[in-house]
């Protein structure tokens, strides 16, 4: 049976309280036939490019793909190299070992981001691509990271999958490199209703080329430029992006109101320490996370009063047994590992009330009271 939480952590349920807009929406769709790569991808493509301000988004079937399609666009594959973060989701090291490459990992500061100080020394001969990943809707040091990126004639792809409308020094991810991959997983801040995802790319080729791969290489009916795959963004899951891709500016103003006000909050309790808030990052908040002394023993306490915490993520990428064959050993990440052991998620979505922020609050102080 599932438990019922004062404060719930998927809100889901209220986001879709009245489905039956979107679902006339789809049984026009349905009326057409016109169930791959059809109108709706085309118009959710557009607005998507406008929302992050690049010439071209590409509809695929995943945020993960939408990470692996540019990697194999850029022709990586088995013997070459790629680095990301050590703290990041199994996803991004999981799309860059389907291209046959090896990932590369460095380790994270306290803004969940990939620390660029490490960079340069991570990259070898065999480098060919760096993803950082904009964590939590925080975002990489971006310029610095181009500035090596450049120094050394290595592209970038960014991992922005949690960083819709998010920014760094004015600029939004998914502009920095020559690609980046975003998801519409339901849990994200523009999100549908199953797998979807989007490459944006301000580069022409690169965009050609995607369009190419996302559809087995197709050129048309009849002719196959290249091998690719079958990850088209499904035009059903394009209606319900189109539904709420106008919504987004929405959602995240309010997500980061939310997050000041659980700063304001969680800044005042003994035992919690706020994440730096750099002044040049605009953070979205896909996840609002903090570090927690005896972290384990708040969250069941959470659980057990009414509140549905979360831990992103409570075993170190590196150290998970699908992994083991990359051989890094135990304590090679600490920041990784410290968060791992420190880190606390809370819900900070749109359809929070403050009465709901506030029971947080409230009974995270009281754990630390010893009530």
């Amino acid at each position: 049976m599932t438990a019922i939480y004062d404060v719930r952590y998927s809100y889901l349920l209220e986001q879709f309280s009245d489905p039956a807009p979107i679902l006339a929406e789809i049984g026009r769709l349905v009326a057409t036939g016109d169930f791959t790569l059809g109108k709706p991808v085309a118009e959710f493509e557009k607005r998507f490019a406008e929302l992050i301000g690049t010439r071209h988004a590409i509809g695929v079937g995943s945020g993960t793909d939408a990470l692996k399609l540019p990697l194999k666009a850029l022709g990586i594959g088995h013997g070459d190299e790629v680095i990301t973060a050590a703290n990041t989701f199994i996803a991004t090291v999981g799309a860059i070992a389907e291209t046959g490459a090896t990932p590369v990992l460095v380790d994270c500061d306290d803004s969940f981001c990939m620390n660029v100080d490490y960079v340069e020394a991570a990259i070898t001969a065999k480098t060919k691509a760096i993803m950082p990943v904009q964590l939590t809707g925080e975002v990489t040091d971006m310029v610095r990271l181009m500035k090596i990126a450049e120094r050394h004639n290595i592209p970038v792809v960014e991992d922005a999958c949690q960083g819709i409308l998010s920014e760094f020094a004015g600029r939004r991810s998914g502009t920095y490199g020559i690609a980046a991959g975003f998801s519409l997983h339901p849990l994200k801040n523009l999100n549908v209703w199953g797998d979807a995802g989007v490459v944006v790319t301000n580069d022409d080729a690169m965009n050609e080329k995607l369009r190419l791969i996302r559809n087995h290489g197709m050129k048309n009916r009849d002719e196959i430029a290249i091998l690719g795959c079958n990850s088209r963004l499904d035009s059903v899951q394009a209606v319900v992006g189109n539904w709420l891709v106008g919504q987004t500016h929405e959602i995240t103003r309010r997500r980061i109101e939310n997050a000041a006000y659980y700063d304001q909050g969680f800044a005042k309790i003994r035992g919690l320490r706020v994440p730096p808030r750099r002044p040049n990052v605009r953070h979205v908040y896909h996840l609002y996370m903090l570090f927690a002394e005896r972290r384990d023993a708040l969250y069941q306490y959470c659980l057990d009063h009414g509140v549905e915490a979360k831990i992103h993520y409570p075993i170190p990428l590196y150290q998970q047994e699908g992994l083991k064959h990359l051989g890094y050993p135990a304590g090679h990440f600490p920041v990784t590992d410290r968060h791992a052991r420190e880190v606390i998620s809370f819900p900070v979505d749109q359809h929070l009330t403050r009465a709901q922020q506030d029971r947080v609050l409230d009974t995270v102080r009281k754990f630390y009271d010893g009530r």
